[in-house]
């Protein structure tokens, strides 16, 4: 068994680096493969992934959890939205490896992006989560997010049309 699986030994987050591209990505496109996490179908090539994860790593809102000498899971957070009326709030992604769930490595990850936005001096954190999500859901209550809405019928994958629930978290 990999000891990523295992519950036991302790969970490191630290900034990403672009060596973690690959293991970013191989999460990254499994969530897009077989969840509702990411609303597209469209898998990432290496380079799409290693420049995906540049921007971030440039903006210093990425992050690696690491469990028994590999990468589990990762975070980042990013402008929610483009224009500048919205520059003080972030949206954040929080993913595990697959079989990696429930051993403590998101909720690792959501305390470092929550404190590296507040560092920064961001006002707001928002997460948009698929609404059948609920393991996210959780997590995301867990930190003090509060659900603010939920858009009906806001994206479609699999054929069917997904619900965005969306979550608020005050910065400062």
């Amino acid at each position: 068994m990999d000891p990523i699986y295992e519950n036991s030994g302790s969970v490191t987050v630290r900034p990403a680096q672009l060596e973690d591209a690959e293991a970013v990505l191989t999460i990254r496109n499994h969530a897009i493969e077989h969840s509702t996490a990411l609303w597209t179908t469209t898998l990432q090539s290496p380079a799409e992934g290693a420049a995906w994860l540049a921007v971030h790593l440039d903006r210093g809102s990425a992050f690696v959890a690491e469990k028994a000498g590999g990468v589990a899971g990762f975070a980042v957070y990013e402008p929610w939205r483009p224009k500048d009326g919205y520059r003080h709030t972030v949206g954040n992604s929080v993913y595990v490896r697959e079989g990696a769930h429930g051993l403590g490595i998101g909720s690792a990850l959501m305390t470092a992006l929550i404190a590296s936005a507040r560092q920064v001096g961001h006002h707001v954190m928002i997460a948009d989560i698929e609404a059948r999500n609920t393991p996210s859901i959780r997590l995301h209550e867990r930190f003090g997010f509060r659900h603010v809405g939920t858009v009906p019928e806001a994206g479609t994958k699999f054929g069917r049309w997904l619900d965005l629930t969306i979550m608020r978290l005050p910065l400062d």
